[in-house]
């Protein structure tokens, strides 16, 4: 049983959405952040990312970031440029891309179903990473970036969002990447409790992006615990900020690789090597896009090859059957030399967003071989963490990314 609940919520004030909503703050590195608070100062990019309003002298993690940005937060809510509800709510958020739609409930989902495993994650987390996000809730005391959560989709909860969709949206803009984005505000009392009867019936909740972010609202929330050992349970601090999107509704793109070198084989000796594990053919087609699990495209020497797994390296099990454990275990290990993808700084890795022709550059200026993939499905995603099992890195990439500063979730 899942316990996700309305709250109020700070939203940009009317006509400012378009100027707030700001792609997830990892994202960008610091310069390319920079540059878009530059040109756009409204970003809230100027507070997940608060370091753009310094110079390149201080160092991203200092403590002057940090309440730098809990500043401009406190400024933006005073001079109105943020509104918080006036009691707690549920919001419909849809996100168009490429004529797709899908449609998220924003709500808030408990730090105890985390710690219990009702949430699902399926890969682990970088304490140095997670830090950073600690102290920046913390010190704001607000949750800016949502959890991106996934369920499997039932028609109860379709209906009842379909219905909701059926009234003006509270707000409606296409941001500069051509992502259409629009919000509803579900106040009515009866509407809350059905669907908060709803997603208590979810026997699982699914990460499907936010790792880190989730764990650090997480501590975040146990530290307040720490911190007021007389809590209740229903203090905000105790929920983090989330959006929960029905699994037939979500898209899943390749997350390919390229290698900077090829382990001191030929071409022809490479080729040959992969050949004991992959069946190699010249690609039909240019680029090469895998038409189905198993298959791999492979751009090398100014020319694609299709790679089909050989029967012998299939796998039924949750994790080593992916394809990307498969290339991982099969390929860029043990001819490659790629023994830690997480580490190995002779691998990249390129988001399917950026096209495969974005292979094609990398090889041809500072790389020796790419690989697309087929992407992993979110049912893979959904067997992987009901297993217990983590996912090797850079296994999944969504599309299209949440917007952080729609809405913020105060833990006080």
């Amino acid at each position: 049983m899942a316990d996700i609940r309305p709250f109020p919520a700070y939203r940009p004030a009317p006509g400012m959405e378009s100027r707030i909503a700001a792609l997830p703050y990892d994202v960008y590195n610091r310069e390319e952040a920079s540059e878009v608070v530059s040109r756009n100062p409204d970003s809230f990019l100027a507070i997940d990312r608060a370091e753009t309003g310094f110079g390149p002298e201080v160092d991203t993690y200092a403590e002057a970031v940090y309440r730098r940005a809990a500043d401009l937060l406190r400024e933006r809510i005073a001079e109105g440029k943020f509104v918080k509800e006036d009691r707690p709510c549920y919001y419909l958020y849809e996100l168009t891309m490429d004529g797709r739609s899908q449609t998220g409930i924003v709500a808030c989902a408990s730090i105890d179903d985390y710690c219990g495993q009702v949430i699902k994650k399926h890969e682990n987390t970088r304490a140095d990473k997670e830090q950073d996000r600690i102290r920046h809730v913390d010190v704001c005391d607000m949750q800016t970036g949502p959890i991106f959560l996934a369920y499997r989709s039932n028609r109860a909860l379709r209906g009842m969002i379909a219905e909701a969709k059926e009234e003006a949206p509270a707000c409606g803009f296409v941001s500069e990447d051509g992502i259409g984005h629009r919000v509803w505000v579900i106040r009515e009392a009866e509407k809350i409790e059905d669907i908060r009867r709803q997603l208590e019936l979810l026997e699982a909740v699914y990460i499907a992006d936010g790792h880190h972010r989730c764990a650090s609202a997480v501590k975040v929330g146990l530290m307040r615990r720490e911190a007021h050992p007389e809590y209740t349970g229903r203090e905000e601090f105790n929920y983090f900020l989330s959006v929960l999107f029905p699994d037939q509704e979500l898209r899943i793109l390749d997350y390919n690789r390229v290698v900077r070198d090829l382990n001191g084989y030929s071409p022809e000796a490479f080729l040959e090597k992969v050949s004991e594990n992959f069946r190699v053919e010249e690609a039909a087609e240019s680029p090469c896009r895998p038409g189905r699990k198993g298959q791999f495209g492979m751009y090398l020497g100014n020319a694609w090859y299709l790679l089909s797994a050989r029967e012998h390296i299939l796998s039924e099990d949750v994790v080593d059957g992916l394809d990307v454990s498969l290339l991982q275990d099969h390929l860029l290990g043990p001819v490659l030399g790629i023994e830690d993808p997480k580490t190995d700084k002779r691998i990249d890795f390129v988001g399917g967003i950026r096209g495969l022709k974005e292979l094609e550059r990398r090889v041809d200026t500072d790389m020796a071989v790419a690989f697309s993939m087929y992407p992993t499905s979110i049912g893979e995603l959904f067997a992987v963490a009901d297993a217990g099992r983590l996912m090797p890195p850079k296994s999944t990439w969504f599309e299209p990314k949440l917007r952080s500063g729609l809405f913020l979730h105060a833990l006080s």
